[in-house]
């Protein structure tokens, strides 16, 4: 079927989805959503004095097939989420420019499920296990506040599950282009005296945009917690299975050629990623309603295996220097770690200290991607062994944040996380030197802010803190000066960063703005990146700064507008000497003072109209959405961009309910206008495959229903 018949085919169905009276009646108003993230206790977001999105289930839920977080969070400001379209990789997730170096994976951000660390102590993390079927919301923290999660804490994106108010049980289908295959099972009960329980799986299957990039999924979560007079208990266990073809990226030669086709390469070794994961874990809060200081304490804990092994495009020739790992990379890890937490009273001030200590171990291996020469050679698959490592980081912390009210009106933070962060290899592998190493980093992140209630709609806010971002385990992994061994000299990089903002909510209009300014020393950077080894510098001063504006207007009856825009400078201060082309065996290439940093956009803008024709706001609605995004540095050197672009997207929903079931049909048309262009970048690749295509016009629709009894509470 052409991309042409597709789009009519959707629209007809977008145009035929509201047919029908609504059965229901509309529901309680809507109460703001309530943020823990950057706060001592819960509050309302429109309280919370610093910069702080709530993506609610509602939206996570009419974005798309909730595969991923990048459907929903296109309009939060200053964050950047893209999809790779490859399951191989994670999303390309950066928050004011900080985790844009990230060749694959998530870092410079921490990430959160239930209060789970979703980040390893080394500062990179992942979010494929993330059940979004299961959340009541996600919050998005940017700015100083941020510093307070610890390490590599340049933005928290933290999901909240839903609880379970009354028994349910739900089924949904989703089917898309690309052969997008998933269906999605959960069900949930309250037992009574605060008990509570649900359960969720879901199968995705995917034959992908382009050949070779097929994948298959299978994610299940259970949730278990109890709510006393004075106690709360979680237990979460979650779980994913995924096999991924990965299609590599394009040069730009490729994707002005042809966006839908392959690296040569993936298919020539056969290019994959499988990955386990299985977690379990629990928080314990206790409130203490006697008088005296203490307030509430809390004690969360939480223990995971991960297992990965990926088989790679490395050229044969590039394995050959005995410093080589080989091309497939093969690691088992174990992780945990715990925090405790109290909070305290002193007068009208609430005050929280607590400590923290995470661990993880990575029993790693490295081998070739063939066996065999010449006629008999196969490619794509595991041959001699080339690495043997154990692993580890620890970080070990303790922190405290006050909260003191001033005034009626005025209120101040302020706060302080102190830790240190051991990262270290022991090579088991000594055929070709030992490749040991290990180093240690302190750090105290202290932040001050304020928050002005000007009048009851306007509130503003005002913060300072310091950052601080370790180098991660890989980032360690090779020498800058391109010998083997651990890369010792590698220092963290250290940030200032100052915030401004002001929220405003009305009757049919709210609004929040931030300004923001970040100055970074000792920027780490990548220096090589080529024939699987990829190196990293310091490279001197950065500079971040930006604005942020979103926004939403309800301006006539069932109608609401709404929008998102974020501004982003984000340069170079110092120059600095990097790598180009394969192999490289030192410095090659300038990059001047005043280079856009590589992975970083100039700003984005997200725009939505939508018509709610029926009296309860939940039984349909008709859409449209449009997102655009400056152009990418793809490389330090800034010889090559990606292209800007903007997007028209369109949405329907709508709903029946028949007693206690409810049915449920989500279609949407993505890039209706069927633009081409990269949606991510592989930053700073040294084979010049920078571009990531994202697909033309693609459909999707989603079919759920659910059973709801009431409540055993």
């Amino acid at each position: 079927m052409t991309s042409m018949h597709r789009g009519a085919g959707a629209l007809a169905v977008l145009g035929s989805l509201l047919s029908g009276a609504a059965v229901a009646q509309a529901g309680p108003a809507t109460l703001p959503a309530v943020v823990v993230t950057g706060s001592v206790s819960e509050r309302a977001s429109d309280d919370a004095p610093y910069a702080v999105t709530v993506i609610d289930a509602d939206t996570l839920r009419a974005a798309g097939p909730r595969l991923q977080l990048s459907e929903a969070l296109n309009r939060v400001p200053g964050l950047t989420a893209n999809n790779r379209q490859n399951y191989a990789q994670d999303l390309q997730l950066s928050s004011r420019g900080f985790g844009a170096r990230a060749p694959f994976g998530v870092r410079g951000l921490r990430l959160y499920t239930d209060g789970i660390p979703a980040t390893m102590p080394d500062g990179q993390g992942q979010v494929t296990h993330f059940d979004l079927a299961g959340a009541e919301r996600v919050e998005v923290l940017r700015g100083p506040f941020s510093a307070l999660y610890g390490n590599s804490s340049g933005g928290v994106i933290a999901l909240v599950g839903a609880p379970v108010r009354e028994r349910f049980a739900e089924v949904g289908l989703d089917a898309g282009d690309a052969g997008l295959r998933q269906t999605r099972i959960a069900a949930g009960l309250p037992f009574g005296n605060g008990w509570e329980a649900r359960v969720g799986a879901s199968h995705l299957e995917l034959d992908g945009q382009r050949p070779h990039s097929a994948a298959r999924r299978t994610l299940a979560e259970g949730r278990l917690a109890w709510n006393g007079p004075r106690d709360q208990v979680l237990v979460l266990l979650n779980s994913i299975d995924q096999r991924a073809q990965d299609p590599l990226g394009l040069t730009a030669a490729q994707m002005a050629a042809d966006p839908d086709q392959t690296a040569p390469q993936a298919e020539q070794f056969n290019t994959r990623k499988n990955a386990r994961q299985t977690q379990l874990g629990g928080r314990w809060r206790h409130r203490f309603d006697v008088p005296g200081p203490l307030a509430e304490t809390a004690l969360t804990a939480y223990a995971g295996r991960r297992a990965v092994a990926q088989w790679q495009a490395i050229p044969i020739g590039a394995q050959t220097p005995p410093g080589s790992g080989g091309g497939v990379v093969d690691f088992a890890r174990r992780y945990g770690g715990t925090d405790a937490r109290a909070v305290w009273r002193i007068g009208d001030a609430r005050l929280a200290t607590g400590l923290n200590v995470e661990r993880q171990r990575d029993d790693r291996q490295g081998y070739e991607n063939f066996i065999g020469t010449g006629a008999a050679q196969q490619l794509g698959v595991t041959g001699a062994r080339r690495r043997d490592e154990a692993n580890e980081a620890v970080t070990r912390e303790a922190y405290a944040q006050l909260e003191l009210p001033l005034s009626e009106t005025l209120s101040a933070s302020a706060g302080a996380r102190a830790g240190r962060v051991t990262l270290s290899a022991r090579d088991r592998f000594l055929s070709n030197g030992d490749d040991s190493g290990s180093r240690r980093y302190g750090y105290v992140n202290p932040v001050a802010g304020l928050g002005w209630r000007i009048t009851p709609a306007l509130l503003l806010h005002a913060a300072v803190g310091r950052g601080f971002e370790s180098p991660t385990l890989n980032e360690l992994a090779y020498r800058a000066d391109g010998l083997g061994g651990f890369n010792g000299g590698l220092r963290p990089q250290k940030s200032l960063q100052q915030e401004i903002g002001a929220k405003w909510r009305g009757q049919e209009v709210e609004w929040d703005i931030a300004a923001f300014h970040v100055a970074t020393r000792d920027e780490i950077a990548v220096l090589s990146n080529s024939g699987g080894r990829s190196s990293y510098q310091n490279v001197g001063r950065t500079r971040r700064s930006g604005l942020e504006l979103s926004g939403a207007w309800d301006f006539a009856a069932r109608w609401r507008a709404m929008g998102a825009v974020g501004t982003l400078s984000a340069s170079y201060r110092d120059g600095f000497l990097t790598c180009l082309g394969s192999p490289c065996a030192a410095a090659n290439a300038p990059v001047a003072a005043g280079n856009r940093i590589a992975g970083t956009n100039g700003g984005s803008a997200y725009a939505e109209l939508a018509w709610r024709p029926f009296a309860a706001v939940k039984e349909g609605e008709l859409a449209l959405e449009w997102r655009g995004v400056k152009r990418t540095a793809v490389n330090d050197v800034n010889s090559e961009w990606a292209a800007g672009y903007g997007v028209l997207n369109l949405r329907a929903r709508r709903a029946w309910s028949i007693g206690a079931t409810r049915a449920e049909l989500i279609a949407r048309v993505d890039n209706a206008a069927g633009r081409r262009y990269a949606g991510s970048v592989i930053v700073n690749d040294g084979n010049g495959r920078f571009y990531e295509p994202a697909p033309g016009r693609a459909f999707w629709i989603g079919l759920s229903l659910s059973a709801r009894g009431s409540s055993q509470q």
